[in-house]
């Protein structure tokens, strides 16, 4: 068994539950925050759904650079389809890259840079782990949260939810 095959198989698992967080997006709430700094519901879905194969192309190379003036912001999503394109383009990205991967590349080191500056540097592992999956869990709570606040019934998640029992 390789490194990523138990990484890879969490990731099927979860983005079965992200789907269905990501299919209750109403499409006609993509301009809504929760507060003016927040993103928008639609900027949050499109994220949510880009993470996991963008964090995979990052890791696919030794050291990722970013341009230095890059700007940094999340795309508005401009309907649920969008959405769901993205996340199902992601999902593939991130089982091509992650299945290319031997133990060797999964464990050496990987950068961040923006310009001349490193911004990061830690085994590829750990990207995986704490950038690609952490980050997007993350992000997948604050999409049930704006979900709750537009009264748009909660998928179970990790277990129940207000709305949903699955075992029930």
């Amino acid at each position: 068994m390789s490194i990523v095959d138990p990484i890879l198989a969490e990731f099927d698992h979860e983005s079965k539950t992200t789907r269905r967080v990501l299919e209750r997006v109403p499409g006609d709430k993509l301009a809504w925050k929760p507060h003016a700094r927040s993103m928008s519901l639609g900027q949050l879905a499109l994220h949510i759904a880009q993470v996991p194969g963008n964090i995979a192309g990052f890791v696919a190379v030794p050291v990722y650079e970013r341009p230095a003036n890059a700007p940094f912001g999340q795309k508005e999503a401009a309907s649920t389809s969008e959405i769901m394109s993205a996340f199902d383009a992601s999902l593939v990205k991130v089982k091509d890259v992650l299945r290319g991967l031997d133990d060797a590349t999964v464990m050496s080191m990987w950068s961040l840079k923006a310009g001349e500056k490193t911004v990061m540097s830690m085994p590829r592992l750990a990207v995986i782990r704490n950038i690609m999956l952490n980050h997007w869990y993350h992000h997948r709570g604050q999409l049930s949260v704006y979900l709750r606040e537009l009264d748009v019934p909660v998928p179970s998640i990790y277990g129940p939810s207000a709305d949903e029992n699955p075992f029930a």
